[in-house]
């Protein structure tokens, strides 16, 4: 993930999990330990398309939808894959079996976050690293799980990962019910929007 992707996360986070839509480019800057031109230059675009307004202090959110079709469009989700396998198991025991240290991803976030699945899914995505190979060992079929490179705030958000970071997960990924989950998504974060 590219460090202005790590801006976006939080400034979505902010608005749909903590209700708080004004933000300051010091803040993220201190936050995520970068310069104060990365972070300027990562919102300058969502001032271009009138998704903030800035002025001397801080910055609002203006339109969030926005901000996150803007994140989704720019996510290469296949660039962060790590690791992927075949495990011959069901999703469901998939995910049991996986260890602390990991944030669920696109299907099983979504599972985790709503309690609810619009659709069957088959694939697990989770962001982990590399010690994850000796639980689940390699296997050259099709695969069904997918762990993705992990980035040291990730955890910040919670277990099943962001709403915005499930959304432009879900996103970049080809299924048929990929589709599903982000239309049911939709429905929920327009919901907090309202």
């Amino acid at each position: 993930m590219l460090k202005k992707e790590f801006i976006y996360r939080d400034i979505l986070f902010q608005v749909l999990e903590k209700n708080n839509r004004k933000l300051t480019q010091l803040d993220l800057s201190r936050k995520f330990n970068i310069s104060l031109s990365t972070v300027n230059n990562a919102i300058k675009p969502l001032k271009q398309m009138n998704s903030i307004n800035v002025n001397s202090k801080n910055f609002i959110i203006s339109d969030p939808k926005k901000i996150l079709y803007y994140w989704a469009s720019l996510r290469n989700l296949n660039k962060d894959i790590l690791y992927e396998t075949r495990i011959n198991l069901p999703v469901n025991k998939i995910e049991a079996s996986m260890p602390d240290n990991i944030v669920f991803a696109a299907y099983s976030a979504y599972k985790f976050k709503f309690k609810d699945v619009p659709s069957d899914y088959s694939e697990v995505y989770v962001y982990g690293d590399e010690s994850l190979k000796k639980r689940f060992p390699e296997n050259k079929n099709t695969p069904n799980l997918f762990v993705l490179k992990k980035d040291k705030f990730i955890d910040d958000y919670s277990k099943t990962n962001s709403i915005a970071n499930t959304f432009v997960d879900l996103w970049n990924i080809s299924s048929w019910y990929a589709k599903e989950y982000l239309k049911a998504l939709e429905v929920k974060i327009n919901a907090v929007l309202e």
